[in-house]
């Protein structure tokens, strides 16, 4: 497990309030956005990278090449987001957190 996963409890979930802690700390994440590209393209957080959740089990392994990296998912309502980490998760990525949907997340999206 990552530093995060000690800081926020080591489970997959963790509230918008403490991924944007991350993406502020100046530490290295990656944050995926697991919707459709349809969604994606309506509006996301900025910096965020497009894997819906259908293909994160074909896509990981060239779009999410460190098994340790710290990597941040979210969707529209969480729903996905969850699958999403349970699929990394199983796939032997080690520091994955899902931190639910748009719908909770106060700080603004980009088109």
């Amino acid at each position: 497990m990552g530093i995060f996963s000690s800081l926020f409890g080591g489970g997959a979930s963790m509230t918008p309030q403490e991924a944007k802690a991350i993406m502020d700390s100046g530490a290295d994440y990656v944050l995926v956005d697991v919707r459709s590209p349809q969604e994606y393209s309506t509006g996301h957080i900025r910096g965020a990278r497009s894997l819906p959740v259908e293909t994160i089990q074909q896509a990981a392994s060239v779009q999410l090449k460190d098994k340790g990296a710290t990597i941040l998912l979210y969707c529209a309502s969480g729903s996905r987001s969850s699958q999403a980490a349970r699929i990394l998760a199983a796939l032997g990525y080690t520091d994955v957190h899902d931190f639910g949907g748009l719908y909770k997340w106060p700080y603004g999206m980009i088109e």
